[in-house]
This record gives structure tokens, C-alpha cells and sequence, in this order.
């Protein structure tokens, strides 16, 4: 794998775990509406409490593989903080960082550093070269 694409995983990771999250609060609301849904109307049969049962253990199933993914990404970004740790350069470290751990715009991480967007994405390419070669030195 190659510095890139093992720096973006934590990307993807938080991409996912973003859109379960919308998910899992759709569901949740979805299941509040029909279960606090009470008409005019005397209710003349019995409700189907196992179907509102199956369904809030199918969200307590989706948040555990909601929490499940989030330890993932954590444990992931500790992985990659560690070999970030060992780029010297600290524009490097600091660039790769703002990047791939919180997710920056380029803009926002030339900003931050006092100069354009190019400039940090020059040192990016820079930076990972170095990480490639951490990565390889920790493969071999």
C-alpha cells in the first residue's frame, strides 16, 4: 500500500462511520414516529409489539457496528500518528497531520501555516515521500 492510500483510510473510515451515523438516526426517528403514533380512534386490535421490538434491536445492532467502526478509527489514527511520529521534519509532520487526522482543506492547512495552499501541497508530495519510506522500512 502506498502512503497515500494507507494515510486516507482514516478518510474513508470517518466517511462511513458519518454516513451510518445519519443512518442509524434515521432509523431511530423513523421508529419514534411509529411508536408514539396514536390516532383518534379507539384502537380496535392488538398492537404488534414484537414488530416494534425486532426494530429497535435492529438499531441497537447498527449502533454496535457503529461503535465497532469508531473504535476502528481510533485505533486506526493511533496506527498512523505513530508513523507520523517518526517524520522529523515537522511542516512534514504537521501538514500530514492536519490532513489526514483532522481532515483539512489545503487552504485551511496553508492558512494555519502562514502560506498558500501550494505551498502545503508541495510539501505534502514531500512528506510522502518520507512516509513511503517508513512504511517500507516497517514492511521489510
Amino acid at each position: 500500500m502506498n502512503a497515500f492510500d494507507y494515510l486516507s483510510q482514516a478518510y474513508m473510515l470517518e466517511q462511513r462511520i458519518q454516513t451510518k451515523l445519519q443512518h442509524v438516526s434515521s432509523l431511530r426517528s423513523l421508529a419514534k414516529t411509529v411508536s408514539s403514533f396514536t390516532g383518534n380512534e379507539p384502537v380496535v386490535h392488538t398492537r404488534n409489539v414484537t414488530q416494534l421490538e425486532d426494530t429497535v434491536i435492529k438499531i441497537m445492532e447498527q449502533e454496535q457496528e457503529l461503535n465497532a467502526e469508531i473504535d476502528r478509527l481510533v485505533d486506526l489514527k493511533r496506527e498512523i500518528m505513530e508513523v507520523l511520529d517518526e517524520v522529523k521534519d515537522m511542516n512534514y509532520r504537521l501538514i500530514l497531520e492536519k490532513r489526514y487526522l483532522c481532515f483539512e482543506s489545503w487552504p485551511k492547512i496553508g492558512e494555519d501555516m502562514g502560506h498558500s495552499d501550494r505551498w502545503a501541497q508541495l510539501k505534502h508530495q514531500a512528506a510522502l515521500r518520507v512516509v513511503q519510506q517508513i512504511l517500507d522500512k516497517r514492511a521489510a
